[in-house]
């Protein structure tokens, strides 16, 4: 390891576990305050982007695979859309999710549709946005006027 940027290195290794737990308090609480689904997804990918920016990208994406990514952004797209296909095939609207605990006098079906929901919507963003990342860090250089 390269003794360059020790401090940032350091500082890194410090904060990565606060922002991840932050990331998921903003995640489970955006019910009840502001937050939610698209800005824990962002809160979580800010991690990983401060890591690739220290450390490097090759490091990031040995931490978090493209694959791992592509799988994330797929199962987040299928708990948003299968939460509200499960509303209709229970019989009620799209997203009526007192269908998921019909027999609940305090809306719990509400409840567990919007954790659900939005737990889809922070993985999708949290994918998307490393993969924006990962495309945009690896992107090769433009060719120079000299270089003709």
């Amino acid at each position: 390891m390269r003794d360059e940027h020790l401090i940032l290195r350091v500082v890194m290794k410090v904060l990565f576990a606060p922002i991840i737990l932050f990331a998921f308090y903003v995640q489970f609480h955006g019910d009840y305050g502001p937050g939610g689904g698209f800005q824990a997804g962002v809160i979580f990918a800010v991690a990983f982007i401060l890591h690739g920016l220290i450390y490097g990208v090759a490091a990031t994406k040995r931490a978090m695979p493209q694959g791992v990514l592509s799988a994330l952004m797929s199962i987040g797209l299928l708990l948003y859309t299968g939460t509200g296909a499960l509303t209709m095939l229970l019989g009620r609207n799209l997203l009526a999710y007192d269908a998921l605990a019909p027999n609940s006098t305090h809306h719990a079906g509400q409840h567990w549709g919007i954790l659900i929901v939005e737990f889809g919507v922070g993985m999708t963003v949290a994918a998307t946005m490393l993969t924006i990342f990962y495309h945009f860090s690896s992107r090769e250089p433009e060719i120079r006027d000299e270089d003709w």
